[in-house]
């Protein structure tokens, strides 16, 4: 088995595009490849699944900070796989706070035991790079940097001046590079990428960026750097049936932000999925409750209001108490209207509000929320750790549900008040993973089957 992170000295030396070529590339050479991406991410995940075909998974210690619980987040899924290539966050030490081993890419790097390709940026730069990389190799001694690789050099010179510099300099072998390459610049919003399924000729790029990796990268000198004995770790969690229970997820262009580990743990528990387009179907299907998942409502807006007989049909499950649970663009659909640069638009209103499009970001990162009352979580007082990114913000007088607080090194930085609950509708901007503890998903499970089956079970 095989298993590298490509982590960056800090964001924006182009991990993504030195990620993508390599799952390109390795795929192009015939193998197998289990991607995974570090910390609270949609959008990358879904870029690597296209080219691998696999979806990829992620890798996050604040969400998940049980030690078994985030080793089955990874062993889990390459156990039929060639190689394990996951992709960093930020820089390789960036994390939550000034703390190296907090919720950074390297803290994962440790845990699970994989070695490091250190991307750096080449532009403008020199000998000068051989500091970087001596930095960050001797930074962190129980950290292993197993090679380097180069972005956006000018020249196949220029690369062979800063490959020079950093082996004669350190002890890090330099396993290629990237050229700089306007043809594969992929756009950002919001600070990442925009969603695979909003691009066109996606195709066309990434055959681009795997000609790339396998013309300037040395591909089986890093595998061969990266080898590693094979681990057999069992699952964490408690094997429980709860069949036949029958749960619609909205899965579309507007709504498909969700953790893949989140729908897979759903299904070992014996539930079937059930996927919707609130843009393209009539109406829910018929299911016990239904999963509104994070995404993009604003980008289609109009498409989302013109489907009247969908919107009804999620007011109708709510009203005849069906459960519903939504994350962040699930909340914003939940609401009365969404207004976009003083345009309003009808959502299905299960809430009595309106999300609000703002030019910045409202809320960004970890946090942690405590329950004021019971709900689909557990009781009063239950704590869920998750993480906020919205540029929005949801006006209303619907009393909130959740103390929410932001903590960074020890010390509490921020604190407000979200959620709403509403019958059996539950809803935030607050994305949660249930692998940090398995009681949430036992207990939302437990409460579809009381609202729907009552003691019958």
């Amino acid at each position: 088995m095989k298993e590298f992170m490509l982590a960056g000295v800090s964001s924006g030396v182009g991990k993504t595009t030195v990620t993508l070529g390599i799952l390109k590339g390795l795929a192009n050479m015939g193998y197998q490849v289990q991607p995974y991406k570090v910390g609270p991410d949609y959008i990358d995940t879904a870029y690597h699944s296209r080219i691998t075909k696999r979806p990829s998974r992620n890798l996050d210690s604040f969400m998940i900070p049980d030690k078994d619980s985030l080793a089955w987040s990874y062993y889990k899924w390459h156990q039929d796989a060639d190689v394990a290539v996951v992709e960093g966050v930020m820089g390789l030490f960036d994390g939550l706070g000034t703390d190296k081993d907090c919720a950074s890419s390297a803290d994962i790097a440790k845990k699970l035991n994989i070695p490091v390709i250190l991307i750096i940026d080449g532009k403008a730069t020199s000998t000068s790079a051989a500091a970087m990389v001596h930095g960050f190799s001797t930074f962190d001694p129980d950290l292993t940097i197993a090679g380097v690789i180069v972005n956006r050099v000018a020249s196949k010179n220029h690369y062979e001046l800063i490959k020079g510099a950093i082996e004669r300099y350190t002890d890090i072998e330099v396993l290629g590079y990237f050229p700089k390459n306007t043809e594969v610049e992929l756009p950002s919003r919001h600070l990442g990428l925009i969603p695979d399924v909003e691009m066109e000729n996606l195709e066309k790029t990434f055959a681009i960026l795997g000609r790339l990796a396998q013309d300037s990268i040395n591909l089986e000198r890093l595998l061969e750097k990266v080898e590693k004995k094979e681990q057999t770790v069992g699952t964490p969690f408690q094997v429980k049936s709860y069949a036949p229970l029958r749960l619609g997820y909205a899965m579309d262009d507007a709504f498909h932000f969700y953790y893949e580990d989140n729908l897979d743990f759903l299904t070992d528990l014996g539930v079937t999925l059930i996927p919707f387009s609130p843009l393209k179907d009539e109406s829910l299907p018929d299911a016990d409750a239904y999963y509104f998942g994070g995404g993009f409502p604003e980008i289609y807006a109009k498409d989302l209001m013109t489907n009247v007989s969908f919107r009804a049909s999620v007011l109708s499950a709510h009203e005849e108490g069906r459960p519903i649970y939504a994350e962040c663009g699930g909340l914003m659909y939940l609401g009365a209207s969404l207004e976009i640069e003083e345009e309003n638009y009808d959502m299905v209103g299960i809430f009595d509000g309106k999300s609000v499009m703002t030019p910045r970001l409202k809320r960004f990162g970890y946090c942690e929320a405590t329950t004021r009352v019971d709900s689909l979580f557990g009781p009063k007082g239950t704590k869920i750790r998750g993480h906020e990114f919205h540029h929005s913000v949801f006006e209303t007088q619907e009393e909130t549900v959740l103390n929410m607080e932001k903590s960074r090194d020890g010390e509490v930085v921020a604190e407000w008040t979200g959620g709403y609950q509403k019958g059996k509708t539950f809803a935030s901007y607050l994305h949660v993973h249930f692998y940090q503890k398995e009681a949430l998903l036992h207990h939302w499970l437990e409460y579809i089957r009381e609202a729907m089956y009552g003691n019958s079970h």
